[in-house]
């Protein structure tokens, strides 16, 4: 019989959920990036395990930074954490262990976690940036927290630790019918990945409240045979980030465009011709309309 369920990702912002999800699922399936809330969406990773007498599809839920909202847009990607939770069969909870493990953001998780009473199982994770003794400190640390008894030191990056704690997941999952067929890597929209890799590079090439500011929006996907023709806008919040997005003779939103052209024709295996823009929406991360346009929440 075969086992499939789901298991939510958490962990404060830039713990390298993102990293780990498209680690286990073994595809890109969402965006990562140094900078915190890089994810605003819940994103289903897939993975799937055929092979007899133990198949098993695990998905894995890519969550949102849990964090104390400051506008429209995060309580909405709170409201989506505590969803995915109420859904989950359990939760895998990232702690940071090159940046020190049971600090404010790690405990207020941990809270929220007890009070959810799923199973939790706790990743020490970029363990292949610490040595023996300072693991040992992170992993008495994560204990510390007393939100779950399972505890992994893992680094995401590398893969070390990553098989023992699949195979543990993998124990949490219930008995039944694949959710998805085993050729799928995610639910995510085609859209909305497509324009996920636009703002990854966004991130990469961006600072200060640019990232932050700036969501993409795919507007059309049309096959020309030889050619699949994307056209996307980047909505900043003044025209100030969108001087910043475009630089100077227009150079900056060109070289996002060329790497976000070399992301999407690896995801798509076909050549890509992109077309991108940048309108200012004011206050677009307190506006609903706009947001559920985006799906976001």
């Amino acid at each position: 019989m075969s086992r499939s369920g789901f298991v939510a990702v958490a962990g404060r912002p830039n713990v390298g959920k993102s990293t780990l999800v498209n680690a286990i699922v073994a595809h890109k399936v969402a965006i990562v990036s140094e900078k915190p809330q890089t994810t605003r969406r819940a994103i289903r990773g897939v993975a799937t395990h055929l092979l007899e007498p133990d198949p098993w599809q695990l998905i894995l839920t890519d969550l949102p930074g849990v964090q104390r909202p400051r506008d429209v847009l995060t309580e909405r990607m709170q409201r989506r954490v505590q969803a995915e939770f109420d859904q989950a069969d359990g939760v895998l909870f990232i702690v940071n262990g090159e940046q020190g493990v049971g600090g404010p953001g790690d405990r207020f998780i941990a809270d929220a976690l007890r009070d959810a009473r799923l199973p939790v199982t706790v990743a020490v994770n970029k363990i292949d940036r610490l040595s023996r003794e300072r693991t040992v400190v992170a992993l008495q640390a994560a204990a510390d927290l007393d939100v779950g008894e399972d505890i992994f030191p893992i680094s995401a990056r590398t893969g070390r630790g990553m098989p023992a704690l699949v195979e543990h997941l993998v124990s949490l999952l219930p008995e039944g019918p694949f959710y998805f067929s085993p050729e799928e890597h995610s639910d995510l929209p085609q859209d909305v990945a497509l324009a996920e890799l636009v703002r990854e590079q966004i991130l990469k090439r961006t600072h200060q409240e640019v990232p932050h500011a700036a969501e993409v929006q795919v507007a059309d996907i049309e096959d020309r045979g030889a050619v699949i023709a994307v056209r996307a806008a980047v909505l900043v919040e003044s025209n100030s980030q969108k001087g910043i997005l475009i630089g100077a003779s227009g150079q900056m939103i060109k070289r996002i465009g060329i790497a976000a052209r070399k992301e999407i024709e690896r995801e798509l295996g076909r050549r890509v011709h992109l077309d991108l823009s940048v309108r200012v929406r004011k206050s677009w991360r307190g506006d609903d309309s706009i947001l559920d346009r985006l799906g976001i929440g």
